[in-house]
């Protein structure tokens, strides 16, 4: 049982034909603290729900009263469950956390309209578990990816910044290499950021690579404990290395990532895709918005997921602006960006 007292329904038949019929829902949890953390600070997180769904809702203590249409306040009430639950099991609780439960519970309502007593188990977005972390969908995109991933020998994730194409990829990698499915970790990245070519950078081979695969770094030390990940890159459990170093290769046994695939060329597509060898799993990712090759060269992530389009065994998935899970300024920026894209390709512009 999540609340003590359970939920309160009221119902309000409109004052007048043709206004929308309101309800109310008193929620009251358990614990005090635990109803504070899925409140938020000031109460930003109950504000951003209010937001999101066109309701009203107050707090006092642990309890809560929702004020809206019949749908919102369901719909509102089991988002707050559901918060309840992740943070009662020690789960996060971001602005991020909150809009994945909304979409997470916007589906539920759609695919399952009848069944309030279905276990979110059943109808809720897929997961992904490492020994340090459990990470859910936060919408109906990612969730599919996840499932792409699980399905897929090969899976094309295109798309803009920040909708989680490259953080899920290595976490399911991790996650793939603690079950045992695989013996190695093999993440790799063009070498082509913004004109800038290694030859110009300092330092030795390790150092001027480096810094392309920082990102790469950054998802794993999120899904690996630190001493897990040195131990890896010593042993060679875990491998990252530029593109240009998987040629003449067979990766047999292994989860390899391709990440930042839009500044690979037609050859080097080639090359990466044809290194998959028995018992592996690739998965590239990129945002075909933001090529970085000199003018004239064609992308390889853009002509491969053309030229692979039905073939058995590969799974594409694009997000879009819609799709974005970081801040909420994140999400408006690539849509000023795709709007700018769009006029200007539009005729007459």
């Amino acid at each position: 049982m999540r609340s003590n007292e359970g939920a309160t329904r009221f119902a309000r038949p409109a004052a007048r034909e043709g206004l929308a019929e309101s309800a109310e829902i008193r929620l009251a949890f358990e614990d005090n603290k635990l109803a504070g953390l899925v409140f938020g600070q000031y109460d930003q997180n109950l504000a951003h729900i209010e937001r999101r769904l066109g309701i009203v809702a107050h707090a006092n203590g642990n309890q809560v009263i929702l004020r809206g249409t019949p749908e919102s306040t369901e719909q509102a009430r089991r988002v707050l469950e559901s918060l309840y639950d992740r943070v009662r099991s020690g789960g996060s609780m971001t602005t991020g956390d909150v809009d994945g439960t909304i979409e997470e519970t916007a589906r539920q309502g759609l695919l399952f309209p009848a069944a309030e007593d279905e276990p979110e188990s059943r109808t809720g977005f897929d997961e992904l578990v490492t020994r340090k972390r459990r990470v859910r969908a936060r919408n109906a995109m990612q969730h599919g990816y996840l499932r792409a991933l699980k399905k897929s020998e090969l899976v094309f994730s295109e798309g803009p910044a920040g909708t989680g194409k490259t953080w899920l990829a290595v976490g399911h990698a991790v996650s793939l290499l603690e079950q045992g499915v695989v013996e190695r970790l093999i993440l790799s990245r063009p070498a082509v950021e913004a004109g800038e070519r290694l030859g110009f950078l300092p330092g030795d081979l390790k150092e001027k690579v480096d810094p392309y695969l920082r990102p790469i770094y950054d998802a794993l030390y999120d899904f690996m404990e630190a001493r897990h990940v040195e131990r890896g890159l010593q042993t060679g459990m875990i491998e990252i290395a530029p593109l240009a170093f998987m040629r003449g290769r067979t990766l047999t046994n292994s989860i390899v990532l391709l990440d930042e695939a839009q500044n690979t060329t037609s050859m080097q597509m080639k090359m990466f895709l044809t290194r998959l060898g028995e018992g592996s799993r690739m998965v590239i990712t990129g945002d075909p918005t933001q090529i970085d090759l000199p003018p004239g060269q064609k992308s390889g992530l853009v002509e491969a997921v053309r030229v692979l389009d039905g073939v058995e065994g590969i799974s594409r998935i694009t997000f879009a602006e819609g799709d974005v899970v970081r801040h909420d300024l994140v999400r408006r920026i690539v849509g000023a960006y795709e709007a700018e894209t769009r006029r200007i390709l539009s005729p007459g512009s």
